[in-house]
């Protein structure tokens, strides 16, 4: 086997308490090149744009490590549900991606990661028109920000499990140009899509590339799955200890699509967790054959 010449964009989601600061040196720590954060904490509706210190030093760090802002990706916190029916969560999810959107520009990063919501019963076609109308009032009052939309699992309403959905959501969009995907392994893996066989990601891309364009994906949610192809659970696992494994993952990795995007790990634990996936992940890579 002979190693690629290519090195990897690779992180994890990093930890902010304590401020934004410390993400970019712990990222060089842990191995990595590339992150993702909260913008806040994620289990509650409030949030406020960084302290200016704190802005400071995180740019000082990103040039000081020579980290490059195209990899990194904030995600939205766990409440927003911009597909919801009901006024008030759509309302407050609305307020709230607004000030995520401006942490983002504060900070320097472009992109920030939403899952598309849930319809709660009320049917796709509600949840959709909300999802647009939602995302054309944040993208009109914060223009630098480009949103990434995930794809998700099919349960409990949920928008966003296949591309056609993701079509229909851009399309409708009054800034399509500014929305991406976020491809997460484990997610579409419990949804259904084979990522550990050649022609299961063949009939993905096929299936992303007629929807909405292999364009479009600009990163990759790389998680193993504790749960069955096509389970619809959503249980992240730590990098070839699930279902997708070490053999899966190096099928997935052989893909050029998917192994040139920034990967992000969202694997169970912490920074020295993190740090041995990323190991893991490096190893996989580099036992891949390299083209002739």
């Amino acid at each position: 086997m002979s190693k690629k010449d290519k090195e990897l964009i690779i992180g994890a989601h990093m930890p902010i308490g304590g401020g934004f600061a410390r993400v970019p040196r712990e990222t060089i720590e842990i191995g990595g090149n590339a992150f993702q954060i909260f913008p806040h904490n994620p289990r509650q509706w409030n949030a406020k744009l960084p302290n200016e210190d704190d802005v400071v030093h995180f740019l000082r760090d990103v040039k000081k490590y020579n980290l490059n802002p195209e990899y990194f990706l904030c995600h939205s916190g766990y409440l927003v549900n911009v597909a919801s029916p009901r006024d008030d969560v759509w309302e407050k999810s609305v307020e709230l991606l607004a000030i995520e959107m401006k942490i983002c520009a504060k900070l320097g990063i472009k992109y920030l990661n939403i899952h598309p919501g849930s319809h709660l019963g009320e049917g796709e076609e509600v949840g959709i028109e909300r999802i647009v109308k939602a995302l054309n009032l944040v993208m009109e009052k914060e223009k630098s920000v480009h949103i990434m939309l995930e794809n998700v699992v099919m349960k409990g309403g949920n928008i966003g499990y296949n591309f056609s959905q993701m079509r229909r959501i851009i399309e409708q969009c009054k800034y399509p140009e500014r929305i991406g995907l976020t491809f997460d392994t484990c997610h579409g893996y419990d949804a259904g899509y084979d990522v550990t066989k050649p022609e299961g990601i063949k009939k993905l891309l096929e299936e992303i590339d007629r929807e909405v364009g292999i364009g479009r994906i600009k990163f990759v949610h790389l998680n193993d799955t504790k749960n069955t192809l096509g389970s619809n659970k959503d249980r992240h696992e730590n990098i070839g200890n699930g279902n997708l494994g070490v053999e899966g993952l190096k099928v997935f990795l052989s893909n050029p699509v998917f192994s040139s995007l920034p990967l992000l790990l969202e694997t169970p634990g912490d920074n020295p967790e993190h740090a041995e996936d990323i190991a893991k992940i490096k190893e996989i890579y580099d036992s891949i054959e390299a083209p002739n």
